[in-house]
């Protein structure tokens, strides 16, 4: 049986088959019973005082009614909620631990287009939930609700300076200002238009904005950090020194330099990777990546004596290997990256900043910092339709993997890894020649189609 849970909350079609009003009312209830069991939950109710929980939303349609049924479920098992409506999912994992509420609620589906939507956790602190906690929600759909009366139900409060509490906490990150810096960004029609740009421009940089106009139905649809084509249109119509893209609920950053070149999150990691090093504040010389980054950035990384961690795919893997060895930057090639030093989780508009604050800093252009790091070729294909079980234990697969290997030496790559979501095999090769990857890919994608058909 399949988890409920997928590597970033619960998510589908808004009013499909999972995300309705009275799923996301039971689930915030389930929710309840078991982000309330902690010390400070128990601490407040000694006090008096009911558990608090932060709601946000991106501005997706069906976000207002998911949302509704969030602050139903919530209040109804004696949770205060503080509603923060439309601001950025980092925004949220902020508030929490600002304030010391017991866990925070998001109502988001990233980047995936506006029909769907979904719902995500933060625990006390402002951290994603492990796997056992949300196995523990899950379970808790079955369980009894809270369901208290009189003075012990929760009170729904609108949050008002939650927006202004996150701006602060952003400008007071940054050591040097962006002055004659010219930044476009692109909002992705989401949950960064009301606050990237305000954010950019109290720093001192010339802003031009696009996908800054969300009406619930246009978020992520053809602008954001999946559709990167617009920004360096605009970046290079204007002249611009750097573009930024976020996706709907701003957990994400990539950028576009002043050619119009697309940075992606693993040259946005070398470039303040290498940077911090030199500053004294990469903790333990050390970066944290996944699998999937390019060759090109351990290579980088080498040869700036950096060392790179690398984890499995999904931020939530970064996240936990930051905290194990309390180390301060890490991330992913989609853009997700963490400062631990300022954030509980991926956060677009604080590595938007440090990004430019970084070409403030230098005076370098971004393009000349970016340079730190080769992009190698890597090519990517999904075999679909197979046994993924059999994936790790096939002594062909393994043997044409390690031959791969051998022909590649040190200027190639190899991974090949299940899907999380689908019965699909993803073979990922990286070359210092793009068709030699090209054909390498296909040519194992041959023998896992072979070996693992149903």
């Amino acid at each position: 049986m399949s988890r409920l849970f997928g590597t970033d909350g619960v998510r589908g079609l808004a009013n499909g088959a999972l995300i309705t009003g009275d799923f996301a009312l039971s689930l915030a209830q389930a929710a309840a019973t078991v982000l309330t069991q902690g010390r400070h939950a128990e601490r407040r109710r000694a006090e008096g005082r009911r558990p608090r929980a932060v709601l946000a939303r991106d501005p997706r349609i069906s976000g207002e009614f998911i949302s509704a049924a969030v602050a139903a479920g919530l209040a109804s098992s004696g949770i205060d909620v503080l509603d923060a409506g439309v601001i950025p999912t980092p925004a949220a994992a902020f508030l929490v631990d600002d304030i010391g509420a017991d866990f925070g609620v998001v109502v988001s589906a990233s980047h995936n287009p506006a029909p769907d939507n979904g719902i995500k956790f933060f625990a006390y602190g402002g951290t994603k939930l492990p796997d056992e906690v949300e196995d523990r929600i899950e379970a808790a759909l079955a369980a009894p609700e809270l369901l208290p009366t009189g003075g012990d139900v929760g009170r729904i409060r609108r949050f008002s300076d939650a927006e202004d509490r996150y701006v602060v906490h952003l400008l007071g990150t940054l050591d040097v200002r962006l002055d004659g810096l010219h930044v476009v960004i692109d909002c992705a029609n989401g949950a960064a238009a009301g606050i990237s740009p305000r954010v950019f421009a109290d720093a001192g940089a010339v802003v031009t904005t696009i996908g800054d106009d969300p009406d619930g139905l246009n978020i992520n649809d053809g602008v954001g950090s999946t559709h990167l084509g617009p920004l360096r249109a605009k970046v290079l119509e204007l002249g611009a020194d750097l573009g930024i893209a976020h996706d709907g609920d701003a957990d994400r950053c990539l950028a576009v330099d002043a050619n119009g070149e697309i940075i992606d999150g693993d040259r946005i990691m070398a470039i303040l990777a290498i940077s911090m090093r030199q500053r004294g504040l990469l903790a333990a010389d050390t970066l944290v990546a996944t699998v999937m980054s390019n060759l090109g950035l351990r290579l980088a990384m080498a040869e700036h004596g950096i060392t790179m961690l690398e984890t499995a795919v999904g931020d939530r893997y970064v996240l936990e290997a930051l905290a194990e060895l309390d180390l301060s930057l890490g991330g992913e090639q989609s853009g997700h990256i963490v400062f631990r030093r300022f954030s509980t989780t991926g956060d677009g508009v604080l590595t938007g900043l440090h990004l430019a604050a970084e070409v403030a800093r230098t005076g370098k252009p971004l393009a000349e910092l970016a340079a730190a790091m080769t992009v190698y070729p890597q090519v990517l294909v999904n075999v679909a339709n197979v046994d993924l079980t059999r994936l790790s234990s096939d002594p062909e697969i393994a043997a044409a993997v390690a031959a791969v290997t051998v022909r590649l030496g040190t200027t190639g790559r190899v991974l090949l890894r299940p899907s999380g979501t689908e019965p699909l095999v993803r073979v990922m090769v990286e070359a210092a020649d793009g068709d030699a990857a090209t054909s390498i890919a296909a040519e194992l994608a041959e023998v896992v189609q072979r070996r693992l058909a149903f």
